[in-house]
Parts: C-alpha cells; structure tokens; sequence
C-alpha cells in the first residue's frame, strides 16, 4: 500500500481501564495485533481503538462555546492534519501500528454529560471520530507521525 500524501500527528494517547471509567493519559502503548490497546477495556470486533481529530474537537467546541479538552470524548488517540472522514474503509500507519479503520465512532449519552448539545454537535462530519482494528502491532507515543494509506 501506498501513502495517500496526508500525513499527521498523535497527540495525545488515552486508555479507559474499565467500560465507563476515566481516561487515562498514558506517554507510551503496545497496539496489541488483533485486540487493541493494552490497558485498554477490551473493545473486541472491529472497534478496537478509537480517533478522534483535535481540529474536528475545536470546530465542536467553538459551535457549542464551549472548552471540554479533547479527552472527554473519550477518544483512544487524538490526532491532528488527518480527515478521519475520508479515511473510511482505508488503513492508517503510525509508525510500525496499522489501523484498518472501519467506521464512525457515533455519540453516545456519556457526551451529553460533558455538555448539553454535545452529542448532537458531534454527529456531522464525523466530528466524533472513528474506529478500527489493529492489523499489525507496535509501540504508539504522542508525537508519531499518522500516515493514511491508499
């Protein structure tokens, strides 16, 4: 496969220990193949990590005035200069990790109680993020470059 030319940026890597339970930052993960991300409650299927774009995040924010940070999405990795809308159905690289990303991450009640709006703001253009599985392994930091696949 080869580089679509978009290119990007971690910015921040989250894992949720339990269903429900807050994020935590973490500076380092394994992206276990097949699985996910250890530490991470067990996601299974096609739903194994989740992204979410800070530029999308912002875009949310200034609609609703508001100034939750990008963690109370919930997002596994937040990103910046990728279209996660225009990366459906394709592969993402970081690093030596690739993601096959199978489909939007849809709000859910739990952003009703950041803010009230905030699930409706988050439906258009899949300012909620995405989801996908891990097809090959690796070590994930803040700071990687994000490279979507043709």
């Amino acid at each position: 496969m080869s580089e679509s030319g978009q290119a990007g940026e971690v910015l921040e890597i989250l894992v949720y220990p339990a269903r429900r339970a807050p994020g935590e930052q973490v500076q380092q993960v394994e992206a276990l193949q097949d699985k996910g991300l250890d530490g991470d409650h067990p996601r299974g299927g096609k739903r194994q990590v989740t992204l979410l774009s800070v530029e999308a995040w912002q875009e949310t924010m200034q609609e609703l005035g508001g100034d939750l940070p990008p963690s109370a999405r919930r997002a596994n990795l937040v990103v910046r200069g990728i279209d996660l809308e225009a990366s459906m159905g394709r592969r993402i690289r970081i690093g030596s990790v690739e993601l096959q990303i199978e489909g939007e991450t849809t709000p859910c009640d739990l952003m009703e109680l950041q803010r009230a709006g905030l699930r409706q703001a988050l439906e258009p253009k899949m300012r909620g993020g995405v989801f996908g599985c891990v097809i090959a392994g690796g070590q994930l930091t803040p700071g990687m470059s994000v490279v979507v696949l043709d």
